[in-house]
C-alpha cells in the first residue's frame, strides 16, 4: 500500500525525532554560576581581586571545553558592598536566572543577609567570607565556605600580638559594617582569654576622615598595639596614617586588606607601612628562602601570561577566586549539576588541591580552610600580591 504524502512526512519526522538525543542537546546549553562581587563601593578592594581570578579560571575552563561539554556562564550581580543590593541580586539568580549556584559574596556584611536567603531557595552556596555564623551545616546545609573562619583568623592574630610582639594592651577597632562589628565582637572575648587587656574598643564610621581623636584615645589608654578590622582601605590608610603623624611608634596587626596595594597607594610617607602586620596565607606568601610554592609560582606566571594585575590587590584574593570555579566544576563533572549532588560532593571534599589553600568538607563541617595555613606577614614586603612570613613567626 502506497503512503499519502502527509503519511511519508509524518513518518519521517517520527524517525527524525526517535535519532535525536535530546539530553545531549540539553547538555551543549550553558552551565548558568551565580555570582555576587562587590565590584563597586566601599567594600570593593577584595571583590576586584576576586573577580580577577574567577574570570580567569572561568575563561580556562571553557576553553577547554567546559563541564562535559558545557560552558560555564557567569550571571554577576554586583553588590556594590551593600547588603540591600545584594538580597536584590541574589534573589533574581535564585528566581529569574535559575542558576545551579552561587559563589558570592565576597564580603561578610553582604553574606549575613544572603546566606538565609540562598537557604530558603535550596541553591548550594560557596562563599568566602569570615563571619563565624555564615556556616551552619544544620541551619543552611547547602553553603559552603572555602576561606578561613574569624575564629581562625583573629587567633592567629591574637597569638602574633601576645605570643610574638608580647604585646599586652590593645586597641581594637573597626568600621561599622557587618563584617567590623562581628570580628570586634568575636576578637575581643579571644585576647582577654590570652591575658591580654583591651584599652580601647570602637566602631567607627568608614567613611570618618579623620581618626585623630581615636588614634589619640588609644596612644591615652596606654595602648602598645592597635589591631584593626576592616576590608576598606581608605579606613585602614588613614589609621596608619595618623599613627605615623603622630610618630607613633606601636606596631599595627590585623584584616589583610592593611597590606593591599590599594592601601599602599593612599599612604602619605612609604615608611608608615613599616611595623603593620596583617593576616595572609602560608601557600601564597614567601617561604624564608624567598621563593613561592610550585603551585603558587606557576598561578603567578600564568597570570603574568594573562597580564593581571596585582599591583593594587594581593594574591590570594585572585587565588581564592581562581579556585572557586575550577572546585565548582570538579563537583558537577564527577557528579552533575542538580543542587543536592552537588552538595553530596562538597559534604565528601578531601584535600582539594587549590592554590589558596587544600579545601576540605565533611557533612558536619562547611568551614574548609587549615588552620595552620593562615599566618601573619609584613605588609611592606609586599611582591606580586604576596609577602614573607612577619618577625619572629618562623619558617
Amino acid at each position: 500500500m502506497s503512503l499519502t504524502r502527509r503519511q511519508a512526512l509524518a513518518s519521517a519526522a517520527a524517525a527524525i525525532a526517535s535519532t535525536v538525543a535530546k539530553p545531549a542537546i540539553a547538555a551543549k546549553e550553558p552551565i548558568m554560576i551565580g555570582y555576587l562581587p562587590a565590584l563597586t563601593g566601599p567594600s570593593s578592594s577584595t571583590g576586584i581581586g576576586i573577580n580577577r581570578g574567577i574570570q580567569l579560571a572561568v575563561q580556562e575552563i571553557n576553553a577547554a571545553g567546559g563541564i562535559d561539554g558545557r560552558q560555564i556562564e557567569l550571571v554577576v550581580r554586583d553588590t556594590q558592598s551593600d547588603p540591600t543590593k545584594a538580597v536584590n541580586g541574589a534573589a533574581e539568580l535564585t528566581h529569574s536566572e535559575k542558576v545551579s549556584v552561587v559563589f558570592g559574596p565576597v564580603n561578610s556584611g553582604e553574606s549575613l543577609a544572603v546566606v538565609p536567603l540562598l537557604a530558603r531557595t535550596n541553591t548550594p552556596q560557596l562563599h568566602p567570607c569570615w563571619v563565624d555564623s555564615l556556616t551552619d551545616p544544620k541551619k543552611y546545609p547547602m553553603c559552603f565556605r572555602n576561606a578561613p573562619t574569624n575564629q581562625q583568623i583573629g587567633a592567629a592574630a591574637n597569638r602574633y600580638v601576645v605570643d610574638v610582639l608580647k604585646r599586652t594592651k590593645v586597641a581594637v577597632i573597626s568600621d561599622t559594617t557587618g563584617y567590623g562589628t562581628a570580628s570586634v565582637n568575636a576578637y575581643v572575648p579571644m585576647l582577654k582569654v590570652k591575658g591580654a587587656e583591651v584599652v580601647y574598643q570602637g566602631n567607627i564610621d568608614a567613611a570618618n576622615p579623620d581618626l585623630t581623636a581615636e588614634i589619640m584615645r588609644m596612644r591615652s589608654a596606654g595602648a602598645d598595639a592597635i589591631m584593626p578590622w576592616s576590608v576598606n582601605p581608605g579606613f585602614l590608610s588613614r589609621i596608619i596614617n595618623t599613627r605615623g603623624q603622630m610618630q607613633w611608634d606601636v606596631p599595627i596587626v590585623g584584616q589583610t586588606t592593611l597590606g593591599s596595594g590599594q592601601t599602599r597607594a593612599l599612604l602619605e610617607k612609604p615608611e608608615y607601612w613599616a611595623k603593620v602586620y596583617p593576616n595572609n596565607f602560608r601557600p601564597v606568601c614567601y617561604s624564608p628562602d624567598g621563593k613561592l610554592a610550585d603551585r603558587t609560582a606557576a598561578f603567578l606566571d600564568r597570570l603574568k601570561s594573562a597580564k593581571i594585575d596585582l599591583s593594587d590587590t594581593l594574591l590570594w584574593w585572585v587565588a581564592v577566586g581562581y579556585d572557586s570555579p575550577y572546585l565548582i566544576a570538579e563537583a558537577m563533572k564527577n557528579v552533575g549539576t542538580e543542587p543536592e549532588q552537588v552538595v553530596g560532593y562538597l559534604n565528601k571534599l578531601k584535600a582539594y588541591p587549590g592554590v589558596y589553600g587544600d579545601i576540605s568538607f565533611t557533612s558536619e563541617r562547611h568551614d574548609g580552610y587549615p588552620d595552620e595555613e593562615v599566618i601573619m606577614v609584613e605588609a611592606n614586603s609586599l611582591k606580586n600580591g604576596a609577602f614573607r612570613l612577619a618577625p619572629g613567626y618562623g619558617a
